[in-house]
């Protein structure tokens, strides 16, 4: 009997032990992420994930975000809906109704981003878009939405200035664009500025998302010689359309692409044909800013990236880590992890970061950031708008 009675005591004194370690374990904050791990914006999901997982990494490695005196631990939830729009909701409503994510980071570009915002918005699950810049993401009055990227006339308009201002004749315009919201949304803008400047739209060439030969509308672009190409869509299809367009030998005194040239992989696989490219972006690691934010600076951010990935973020990788950012914020300023109380706080942000400033206007996007214009020019990212952090002038002509 002493035996077993020494035996229930040390039981006893396991469970408590075990009671003693759950009741005092580290609760856990836990964020949606859906992204199209596979299919064709594989790419782009892989540069959302990296910029997620540096923030998440240290946070955890500083003990967490402080909330209401106790630390959270951040655990990030992925979930792959294929590059396909459609899903993403579907993606979106499995993160809420079976992880019971207390966050969402929205899927990716603005198409994907509008139809998870209404997920987001029943069941009260604060969301932040890190790629969805069109005004369409943001229309369906969604209070619990926000978006990091100013509206796409941020883009269009200063490049627009900028071109007219080192190429006066500029009067012929033409378009190749992916049937997709952001491209779509990109080329809109174009044709408002083109207006606005008496420059006429020669050729308006929408391509399927698919698609895998654009020989037809190079060879019209081709006969039209137009003195500015825009060229829009994602990183596959804008190195495929630079390599045919190189092929029928099309050339112009200035060819726009948005957005792949932001991206080094886009360099990379193109060589050469990037020389004099523009495209717009609305970061560089080139730009400084100093925060209050869990990085301090953008060169911080920009060493620390380096440091775990062994190359320079560009705009969606440090995009991504800012999400992580904001949400740190609204948390320790609710002091608690309920949704409406969180989403509050993201509607009150007017900050300046390691991205720099956020603000959050009526419909949930940021429209305090000047974004930047820059060329490729000897295999490298010039900034050439705006004055301020410009490193280089716009030179015309591409091969």
């Amino acid at each position: 009997m002493a035996g077993l009675s020494s035996i229930c005591r040390i039981c006893l004194s396991m469970a408590l032990l075990l009671t003693n370690l759950f009741t005092h374990a580290q609760p856990v904050i836990h964020i949606g992420a859906p992204l199209p791990f596979t299919g064709k914006l594989a790419l782009e999901a892989a540069k959302q994930q990296r910029g997620y997982e540096l923030w998440a990494d240290i946070i955890n490695k500083q003990g967490g975000i402080d909330i209401g005196g106790r630390n959270h631990a951040v655990r990030i939830v992925y979930i792959d809906y294929q590059s396909d729009s459609a899903k993403a909701r579907e993606a979106v409503e499995t993160l809420v109704g079976k992880d019971n994510v207390n966050l969402l980071f929205a899927p990716y570009g603005s198409m994907a981003a509008r139809e998870a915002s209404a997920v987001a918005q029943k069941h009260h699950v604060p969301m932040i878009a890190v790629t969805a810049s069109s005004y369409q993401a943001y229309s369906r009055g969604h209070k619990y939405l926000f978006g990091i990227f100013t509206p796409n006339e941020t883009l269009i308009e200063p490049l627009m200035d900028l071109v007219k201002q080192t190429l006066p004749l500029t009067d012929k315009v033409a378009l190749l664009v992916r049937k997709d919201l952001f491209p779509l949304s990109i080329a809109r803008e174009v044709k408002i500025s083109s207006q606005k400047r008496e420059m006429n739209i020669v050729l308006y060439s929408p391509y399927a998302i698919d698609a895998s030969d654009h020989s037809l509308a190079l060879q019209q672009l081709k006969n039209l010689r137009p003195n500015w190409i825009f060229a829009l869509g994602y990183t596959a299809d804008l190195i495929f359309l630079r390599q045919q367009m190189a092929k029928l030998d099309i050339t112009a005194p200035v060819l726009t692409m948005i957005a792949a040239p932001a991206y080094q992989e886009f360099i990379d696989a193109v060589g050469p044909l990037a020389e004099n490219v523009t495209s717009a972006a609305w970061w560089h690691p080139a730009v400084q800013y100093t925060g209050s934010d869990i990085f301090g600076t953008t060169a911080n951010f920009v060493q620390a990236f380096q440091n775990r990935y062994g190359k320079l973020p560009d705009y969606v990788e440090a995009s991504a880590a800012l999400a992580g950012v904001l949400f740190q914020l609204s948390l320790e300023r609710a002091e608690s992890i309920e949704g409406e109380l969180v989403r509050n706080e993201l509607a009150k942000i007017n900050e300046t970061t390691f991205w720099g400033p956020v603000r959050f206007g009526q419909n949930g996007q940021n429209n305090a950031l000047i974004p930047l214009v820059f060329q490729i020019q000897q295999s490298k990212p010039v900034i050439i708008y705006p004055t301020a952090v410009a490193t280089g002038k716009l030179l015309l002509g591409v091969k």
